[in-house]
């Protein structure tokens, strides 16, 4: 059952977080809910999931609508997390929908999303993706690229950016995906020293569900969990 993978997975980030001697409630788990029906999203939800996070901005919208009675439904308001590819024409969409915009990948979409932000007097919270391998995924900035997208980022007022996130490659083992997390958390720390957010970067979404025990070890704050919910 669907709970019973929920408990599972807490259990496991637990486990990993007791031996990292942190608080296994500084990770947050988001349910990718992509091509899942309205009634197991309202199945996570009863079963203790509080963020549930969606790949297309269409999709999402219908969700969003159908779900709005989940505001109370027992009392229990979810967050709604953008974890895929945002296309600028999907923005004025998205910003009214989403709690937190994972995939930032450039300025020009940074800019977007601060204008659409600014209509609707909404502070929108966000991630900037980056690429944390040397083939060539399809989207995400490179770490120089991210270092001064986020300057760009830090000027504009209706934006609150939270910190980073990055999609691993699909590697033979968990273990194999422990360098690209390493990185994007150096990155994290490189940020942070050089001051250009003057409130640091807290937020570090990475780790799926092959490989977010790795994720976690290696410092992540919002895992991204799909399969090991659903399935």
């Amino acid at each position: 059952m669907l709970s019973d993978n929920i408990l599972r997975l807490k259990g496991q980030i637990s486990s990993v977080c007791s031996k990292l001697k942190r608080d296994p409630a500084s990770v947050i788990i988001v349910a990718v809910s992509k091509n899942r029906t309205i009634t197991k999203i309202k199945e996570a939800v009863a079963s203790g999931i509080r963020d549930i996070g969606e790949n297309r901005v269409q999709e999402a919208a219908l969700k969003y609508k159908e779900l709005a009675n989940l505001r109370t439904y027992e009392r229990i308001t979810p967050k709604w997390h953008m974890v895929g590819h945002l296309q600028r024409n999907k923005v004025k969409e998205a910003v009214r929908i989403f709690d937190l915009i994972h995939s930032v990948d450039s300025a020009r979409l940074a800019l977007e999303i601060d204008r659409q932000a600014t209509v609707i007097n909404k502070i929108q919270d966000i991630l900037v993706e980056v690429k944390t391998y040397p083939e060539e995924p399809k989207f995400g900035l490179k770490a120089d690229e991210a270092i001064e997208v986020i300057k760009k980022i830090s000027q504009l007022k209706n934006l609150n950016l939270k910190g980073l996130m990055t999609i691993a490659p699909i590697v033979a083992a968990p273990e194999d995906a422990r360098p690209y997390f390493r990185m994007l958390r150096e990155l994290q720390s490189k940020i942070n020293k050089l001051g250009i957010i003057n409130y640091g970067l807290q937020t570090l979404s990475m780790g799926m569900t092959d490989d977010f025990e790795v994720a976690i070890e290696e410092g992540s704050t919002m895992v991204r969990l799909g399969r090991a919910i659903f399935d």
